[in-house]
C-alpha cells in the first residue's frame, strides 16, 4: 500500500509530466490563433484578457503579469491602435486613465476563445464519459489545492 506521502510525492511528479506540456500546447494553440487568424501576440491576448476580467488599468496589468508598466504600455498601445482597446479618462482622478474594450475586442475574445473551444474538444473526442468526468474532477481538486 502506498503511504500518502508516497501518494503526494508521485501526484507531484505526475503533475509536472503533464501540466506543463499540456500548457504548453494550450499556449501553442492560442499563440497560433492569435497571431494566425487575429493578428495579435499572445501577450496582447493577455492583456486583453484581463482587461475583460475588470483589470482597468495599465498598473494593475503591470502587477498581474509582474512585468513593467513600459512593457505593458506598448502593448495597450498596439492594441488600441488595432481599435481592440480604449483609454478613457478617470472620471474619479483626472491623473487616471482607464482601459476598456472595444466591441472590437470583445468580438476578437469572443472568436480566439471559441475556436480554442472548438480545438479542446476535439482533443477530447476520443475520452469517455467516466474519463472526462475523471479529467473534470481533477481540475476541481488542482482548484482546491491552489485556494
Amino acid at each position: 500500500m502506498t503511504s500518502p506521502k508516497d501518494l503526494r510525492e508521485q501526484t507531484i511528479d505526475h503533475f509536472w509530466e503533464v501540466i506543463p506540456p499540456l500548457w504548453g500546447k494550450i499556449r501553442s494553440h492560442i499563440r497560433a490563433a492569435a497571431m494566425g487568424n487575429f493578428d495579435i501576440s499572445v501577450e496582447q491576448f493577455h492583456i486583453l484578457r484581463h482587461v475583460r476580467r475588470g483589470m482597468g488599468s495599465v498598473s494593475e496589468l503591470a502587477t498581474a503579469k509582474n512585468i513593467s508598466r513600459p512593457a505593458i504600455s506598448q502593448g495597450v498601445e498596439v492594441l488600441v491602435k488595432k481599435g481592440l482597446l480604449t483609454r478613457v479618462q478617470s472620471t474619479q482622478d483626472r491623473r487616471c486613465v482607464e482601459l476598456a474594450l472595444t466591441s472590437a475586442g470583445n468580438s476578437l475574445l469572443d472568436a480566439v476563445f471559441k475556436e480554442t473551444r472548438s480545438w479542446m474538444k476535439e482533443r477530447m473526442n476520443g475520452l469517455t464519459a467516466d474519463e472526462l468526468n475523471t479529467v473534470k474532477d481533477a481540475m476541481n481538486a488542482l482548484k482546491k489545492m491552489l485556494e
